[in-house]
């Protein structure tokens, strides 16, 4: 009987430990402006692999691009997406911002999980200014769950950035997945733009840091967020400190996720 019983707290052990395990998904995200793949101090060139090479050392899953070209002339008429998916070997969302020459300028979301949903939404301007979009993504982990992860560039002026937040924050409130928000917010912590994202959105302010520019930084304006319904806590955040490949540091979070 004593056999028994050990044997069932054994079993019942196991099963509680793989429901916790399943439960719980440690997820690593990167945001970055990667200038076209224009080192700055290397005027005209274009060195998508090294882009390639630094989200390959990170080990991210999933990973916002911001400032990329597609079939443009700066940057050698390539589609810098589909090379950069290539050269990493993760799948790839392209939301273009504008259109420019022959080609397009917007924005990228890599991932090693698949995605299984993709969205693109342009983002209002009621000022006029360069047209900037929204992007999000449902990837799959390998656990099965489903997280959203959502990506942006916002505008340099502050009337277009208030309204482009507040359009975030309307999708938002829709979301009860995991909800992931990075980009290139153009806007610095005590600024109204990200004061109001805080109302739905939570970010580290514990060993976060200026983004830009990328030698000797002086603000910051690079995030990675997760939205406040989301059950998780940071592992790690940081600002990459390779800084040769752009005029912006990346920024890198892992944390977990409690998928139940």
């Amino acid at each position: 009987m004593k056999m028994r019983k050990r044997i069932f707290v054994a079993v019942a052990l196991m099963i509680f430990a793989v429901f916790t395990t399943a439960a719980q998904e440690n997820l690593r995200v990167l945001s970055f402006n990667i200038h076209h793949g224009n080192p700055p101090n290397r005027p005209g060139e274009i060195d998508l692999q090294g882009v390639a090479d630094l989200i390959l050392e990170t080990d991210a899953d999933i990973i916002g691009i911001q400032e990329v070209d597609v079939m443009l002339s700066r940057s050698n008429m390539v589609d810098q997406a589909k090379i950069l998916a290539d050269l990493t070997g993760m799948e790839y969302f392209f939301s273009k911002g504008i259109d420019m020459e022959n080609g397009q300028y917007g924005t990228l979301i890599l991932s090693k999980y698949k995605i299984v949903g993709q969205r693109r939404y342009n983002l209002p301007m009621p000022v006029e200014s360069e047209q900037r979009s929204l992007a999000i993504v449902d990837v799959k982990l390998p656990s099965g769950a489903i997280v959203a992860f959502a990506n942006t560039h916002l505008d340099l002026k502050d009337e277009n950035k208030l309204a482009q937040v507040d359009y975030v924050l309307e999708l938002a409130d829709w979301y009860k997945r995991p909800l992931i928000l990075v980009g290139d917010l153009n806007s610095t912590p005590d600024s109204d733009p990200i004061k109001k994202l805080d109302h739905s959105f939570v970010r580290n302010i514990s060993t976060n840091g200026p983004t830009h520019p990328n030698l000797k930084p002086q603000t910051e304006i690079d995030y990675v967020m997760v939205g406040r319904h989301t059950k998780f806590k940071w592992k790690e955040y940081k600002r990459w400190p390779i800084s040769t490949l752009s005029d912006h540091l990346a920024v890198y979070a892992e944390f977990e996720i409690q998928n139940k």
